[in-house]
């Protein structure tokens, strides 16, 4: 190596000038070279503006991607774009930016090269402009990345192919007519529609059990602790305007996941002003229904799917039908939920389930549900037992409450079609301990609308209770005492763990292990860092299960200072390098920390691959001392998580 005293800029060191030998010089002043071809400057490339980054992303770093293909055919829009690419390497349609080859020799200045032609613009700035002369309206939120570029006239900015792999372009406003009919093509790809520097929104038509529906999906929502959102919305007849509504309901979505709101499992979002051309429509539903969604919203799903013969449900929504339930009237919800100010509903075992057969009705209970059930039956009265059961995926038909239009309740049932029915399930359970030992009975059962009532005697409540407290089964005989040929049997099950509702799908952005079946909790109002118009936001912490505790953490909560620390620590760390962790496509991040007798460590990755050296000295000087602090202070067992990050843009 030759020594020298020239200097250059490093990119490895945020741009910084460091001694170079003359090789090194001059091979880098060749790269700057080619990067002022494309207007480049002596400052570091914003990974927020596309235009401005013109290849200096190693190949083998552009290759991360993931997604799905949304964008591949050439463009068909006229107007006024701008032409960008992805910094972080990942195109729109999931796909990783290709590095433009050097030509043999310096192209004239008049040719085109495979890169966008760049800018000094920002990709936000240059959508803010594209938004000119109608002003984006701003929304106020804990991270300032949520200026909806969703004009008052108009749509919201588009994305183009522009015929070169890599290179998109920014269609300021598009032209609804030309869309319209690219959409009626049938095309394979969507239209991607950008909301703010973090939100896409995916539109297509397509053909749904002979419907004609708009075809919506969301991208972005994961990186602020939202499940990513489809909607599929029948057309009207002759429908050929976009439904921007959409797009409203997609940032309002964004907005209230930011404050810890989100939507969950058979969850619902409501909205008070006029939405979709109705002031009647409460979201998706109508506003006679939502309070069925928001306190028993199982029966509404069932109910949805008995109107449109669909089991369980339908999934697409309807525009101006008729609303399936007026005023509650007359129903035992009345006595189990609070309609009036929504203070209380029936309770909730996830992964329980009623199982109704003839002369037979099973109670099941997941044994990892324990403790769930323990504190429902604690806050119930004591001569009550009522809660609310899952939907029944191994059932083939379910029980449906219909409100007739004279405001009555009646029971019916669905089932899969041409498929013979051999257990329904039931949306609820009430043990009612009346009756009284001189009755006659040893207990009596009946259907109630969507659900099943059991009554029992004081002392068979008793010893139901202590059953559910003991985790042993008990069963109850049903019918007259004399008349064992009509007597029927209730049964209380424990069966073994659910795991329906544990991270199906998702892997660790470390190392691409699975996540399924491992305790997680979302982080709304946890560590969060801003530095050169980005934010690191902690979004999630998985309890890895251990050898030593095959059923994971006993209560995550005991963990929360650990874990706030520890998140703390890890985003100061990387605070000075979020430019150039989103430029290398690591938008999000793993921590996995071990704390264990004869381990304590941590691993750190992105999209699969670990950080690189130069980001790890970082992370030992800021975390291994915050790890090690919470090695000596941990009172019980081993203890294996991994938290989420992601870096986001901020808009000012």
């Amino acid at each position: 190596m030759s020594l020298s005293s020239l200097r250059s800029r490093l990119i490895y060191m945020d741009r910084k000038e460091a001694r170079v030998c003359i090789t090194c010089h001059s091979a880098l002043l060749s790269g700057h070279s080619w990067e002022g071809m494309c207007g480049g400057s002596n400052q570091s490339p914003n990974p927020n503006d596309p235009a401005q980054y013109c290849s200096t992303i190693p190949p083998l770093q552009q290759i991360r991607s993931e997604g799905n293909n949304l964008l591949r055919s050439p463009p068909k829009h006229q107007g006024p774009r701008r032409r960008v690419r992805f910094a972080d390497g990942i195109l729109p349609n999931g796909e990783a930016a290709e590095s433009p080859k050097l030509p043999a020799s310096s192209p004239a200045p008049s040719q085109t090269l495979a890169v966008s032609q760049c800018s000094n613009k920002s990709f936000t700035s240059d959508l803010r402009e594209a938004l000119s002369p109608a002003p984006a309206s701003t929304v106020g939120s804990p991270v300032g990345s949520s200026i909806s570029l969703i004009p008052e006239d108009g749509l919201p900015p588009i994305l183009i192919s522009t015929g070169v792999k890599g290179d998109y372009a920014v269609e300021e406003r598009p032209s609804e007519m030309v869309l319209i009919q690219q959409l009626e093509e049938g095309g394979p790809d969507p239209l991607v529609f950008v909301l703010n520097a973090n939100l896409l929104a995916m539109v297509k038509l397509v053909n749904y059990v002979n419907r004609k529906c708009w075809y919506v999906t969301s991208k972005g929502m994961h990186a602020v602790g939202q499940a990513e959102v489809v909607v599929l919305l029948q057309c009207l007849p002759d429908e050929k305007s976009i439904p921007k509504d959409l797009f409203s309901h997609f940032v309002q979505l964004y907005q209230e996941a930011l404050t810890g709101n989100v939507l969950t499992h058979l969850g619902h979002s409501f909205f008070t002003q006029s939405f979709l051309g109705s002031r009647e429509h409460g979201g998706f539903l109508y506003k006679w229904e939502t309070p069925w969604a928001k306190m028993f919203p199982i029966r509404l799903m069932l109910r949805l799917g008995a109107e449109y013969r669909f089991y369980p449900c339908p999934l697409f929504s309807v525009r101006f039908r008729k609303p399936l339930f007026g005023e509650a009237g007359h129903t035992i919800m009345t006595l189990l939920v609070d309609f009036r100010n929504y203070q209380y509903t029936l309770p909730l075992v996830k992964g329980l389930v009623v199982d109704m057969e003839v002369k037979k009705t099973c109670i099941k209970i997941p044994s990892n549900r324990y403790n769930e059930l323990m504190k429902a039956m604690n806050k119930s009265n004591e001569h009550v037992l009522a809660m609310g059961a899952c939907f029944n995926e191994l059932a083939d038909s379910h029980l449906v409450c219909i409100q007739n239009d004279d405001g009555n309740y009646h029971t019916q049932a669905i089932s899969i079609h041409h498929q013979p029915r051999k257990v329904t399930g039931a949306c609820f359970f009430v043990f009612s301990g009346s009756l009284k030992a001189s009755s006659g009975y040893l207990a009596k059962t009946s259907i109630v609308e969507d659900g099943v009532m059991v009554q029992i005697t004081a002392e068979t409540m008793d010893a139901l209770r202590q059953a559910l407290r003991d985790m042993k089964d008990f069963s109850i005989t049903c019918g007259w005492a004399d008349q064992e040929y009509s007597q029927e049997h209730v049964h209380i099950q424990w069966i073994d763990d659910d795991h329906n509702f544990f991270n199906k799908g998702v892997i660790s952005p470390i190392d691409g292990k699975s996540m399924e079946f491992i305790t997680s909790v979302r982080i709304f109002h946890g560590s969060e860092f801003k530095a050169d118009g980005k934010v690191i936001r902690w979004t999630e912490v998985f309890f890895l299960q251990s050898e030593d505790q095959p059923n994971g953490l006993s209560d995550p909560a005991d963990h929360s200072r650990l874990t706030e620390n520890v998140a703390r620590a890890f985003c100061m760390a990387l605070c000075p390098h979020l430019k150039l962790l989103k430029e290398e496509g690591m938008a999000k991040l793993g921590l996995r920390v071990t704390l264990e007798s004869d381990q304590v460590g941590y691993l750190a990755g992105s999209n699969g691959q670990p950080l690189l050296s130069h980001y790890l000295r970082d992370l030992d000087s800021t975390l291994i001392p915050v790890i090690h602090r919470g090695a000596c202070q941990l009172s019980e067992g081993p203890v294996v998580m991994e938290l989420v990050f992601y870096i986001l843009e901020i808009l000012s």
